[in-house]
Parts: C-alpha cells; sequence; structure tokens
C-alpha cells in the first residue's frame, strides 16, 4: 500500500468513526429528548471553539493573532449574513401565501443553524484530514496515534453536530447523511496535505477559526435563544447542569488527549 493510499484510508476512518459512533449514542439516547439537549450541545460547540480549535489555531506556526481575529470577525459576520438570507428569501417565499404551517415548520424547511453547524463541520474535519497526512507523512505509526487521538476528540462535537442538526428539523437519516459526508472532507484534507503540504499549513489556523466562528454563532444566536424561552427555574437548572456537562465533556477528552 502506498503512502497516499494509506493517507486515504486513515483520513476516511478518522473522519467517518467519529461520526459513526456519536450517531450510535445521538440518535438512540437523544432525539427523543432533543428540545433538552439543545443545552448540552451548547456546552459542546463553545467548549470545542474557544477551548480546542482556537487556541489550536493560534499554536500554528503560521499563524498571524490579527488576521486570526479579523478572521473571527468575519466568519461570525458571514454566518449573521447567511442566516439574514435564509430568513428573508423565507419570508419572502410565504409572504400572502394564506397557508397555516405546523408547528416547528421554520426549523424543518430553512434548517438554518443545521447548514451552518455543517459547513463548520467540514471544514474543521478538512484540518484534522491535513494534520493526520502530516504526521503520517513524518511517521506512519505517529500518523495512526494522531487519527486515534482526533476520533476520541470529534466524539463530543459529533454529538453537539448531530443535536443541531435534529433541532433544525433534519430527519435522524439525513442527519447522519449529511454528517458522514462532512467526515469525508478528512480525507480532501489529507489528499491535499499529500501533495501541498506547504500550502495547506498555511491556511490551516484560518479554516479553524472560521470552523469555530460557526459553532459559536450557532451557540450564542440559535440554541441560547431558544433556552430563554423556556424561563422557569427548574429548566434553567437543568440546562446550567448540561452545559456544564458539555464543557466537562470537551476538557476531559482535551486532558486525555
Amino acid at each position: 500500500m502506498t503512502a497516499l493510499q494509506s493517507i486515504i484510508l486513515v483520513t476516511a476512518l478518522a473522519g467517518t468513526a467519529s461520526v459513526l459512533v456519536a450517531a450510535t449514542f445521538s440518535l438512540a439516547l437523544l432525539a427523543r429528548m432533543v428540545d433538552h439537549m439543545v443545552s448540552l450541545s451548547v456546552g459542546i460547540l463553545l467548549a470545542t471553539a474557544l477551548l480546542h480549535s482556537l487556541p489550536e489555531a493560534f499554536e500554528l506556526p503560521d499563524a498571524n493573532p490579527q488576521l486570526l481575529f479579523a478572521t473571527l470577525l468575519a466568519g461570525l459576520l458571514g454566518f449573521f449574513l447567511l442566516e439574514k438570507i435564509a430568513l428573508l428569501r423565507h419570508d419572502h417565499h410565504h409572504e400572502g401565501d394564506g397557508h397555516n404551517h405546523h408547528h416547528g415548520h421554520d426549523a424543518e424547511v430553512a434548517g438554518r443553524s443545521g447548514w451552518m453547524i455543517l459547513v463548520g463541520d467540514g471544514l474543521h474535519n478538512f484540518v484534522d484530514g491535513v494534520l493526520i497526512a502530516a504526521a503520517f507523512m513524518a511517521d506512519q505509526q505517529v500518523g495512526i496515534f494522531t487519527a486515534i487521538a482526533i476520533i476520541a476528540h470529534e466524539i463530543p462535537q459529533e454529538i453537539g453536530d448531530f443535536i443541531v442538526l435534529l433541532n433544525a428539523g433534519f430527519s435522524r437519516q439525513r442527519a447522519l447523511f449529511y454528517n458522514f459526508i462532512c467526515g469525508l472532507s478528512a480525507v480532501v484534507g489529507g489528499v491535499l496535505a499529500y501533495f501541498f503540504l506547504e500550502k495547506t499549513h498555511a491556511v490551516m489556523p484560518y479554516l479553524l477559526v472560521i470552523a469555530s466562528s460557526s459553532f459559536i454563532y450557532i451557540a450564542v444566536s440559535d440554541l441560547i435563544p431558544q433556552m430563554h424561552s423556556r424561563p422557569y427555574w427548574a429548566e434553567s437548572l437543568r440546562q446550567i447542569a448540561l452545559i456544564s456537562c458539555g464543557v466537562g465533556f470537551v476538557v476531559l477528552l482535551s486532558i486525555m488527549h
């Protein structure tokens, strides 16, 4: 087996294994109570962005802190504009149509946060593919261990992604399918790194920041307002506990990593 074939195989496994594990956990245990588990997703997404992806981006050798902050700002504003366009198109399409839509219709039709989380997840997996390929080209054993570490670390983020997709109105099958496709972007990152390692390394910090901006925007703009719509003491305590669990899950795996 050639080095390129090995990289394709390992990145494909790394990109899809965490998706399958997260799907098994999410769809079996969480789908029936996705409204409550939005809080867990908020903790996971914010912790992944602020405690893992952004620090990793700033530590990379090609990172320019000022440009990275500008990229973060551009990412947040960009996702705001994408959501605004989706809202305007949706409202224009239904203006005066006389249809009485069922509860949750907007989430099912627009699925705005779902599509945004897929963009961020795809970019994040692409960077993982580059990292695996770079490690694999240095030493095969190091590459394999890097892939295993990435699979373990991606599981909580993928769980958060599934919750967001289900909450946005995606069916279980669609959520699995689109997350699986995003997982394969690791293969694209690995192949490009094999041929253009230096160039792919140069853009990695900025891709990580854009991915992080999608996680932050979705958590703060879409998910937290949903949580505020249930202003009861018992529900609020449950939300705080689940957010803490999500953060703790990411921190625990970061320590193990």
